[in-house]
């Protein structure tokens, strides 16, 4: 068993390349094989997002704080708030991130290997939608 205190969780930022805004990642579990279960906790500050982005098995987050929101590549954006949870399947394509007004932290909890970015920012138009 492995017990690391809130304190000893590092946090570091997920830098600009795939993110608007400034985002935190916090890793919560080991990952043994590029396959195994990746489980982080994200910080966004308020306005902050992902870029369009999909998973090879899909993706669950648990808002833990906070308000924000996810939206689908089809337009279908829902409004999340802490306890919320969300699961995106296999290849679907979204982004998701914090309000203009508030921070929001969440737990990604995924498999199958690397977050397979789209070579877009989230439009101003997408994000206010």
């Amino acid at each position: 068993m492995e017990h690391r205190a809130a304190g000893g969780i590092e946090w570091v930022p997920a830098g600009e390349e795939h993110f608007t805004g400034r985002v935190w990642f916090g890793p919560l579990a080991p990952q043994p094989r590029p396959d195994s279960l990746n489980a982080l906790g994200v910080l966004f500050e308020p306005g902050a997002r992902t870029d369009w982005h999909e998973h090879p098995d899909g993706q669950v987050l648990y808002v833990v704080s906070g308000a924000g929101k996810v939206q689908t590549e089809d337009g279908e954006t829902v409004e999340l708030s802490a306890g919320d949870v969300v699961h995106t399947p296999a290849g679907e394509v979204h982004w998701h991130g914090s309000t203009l007004g508030s921070y929001m932290m969440h737990l990604s909890l995924t498999t199958g290997g690397p977050t397979q970015w789209r070579a877009e920012k989230v439009s101003d138009a997408d994000y206010e939608a």
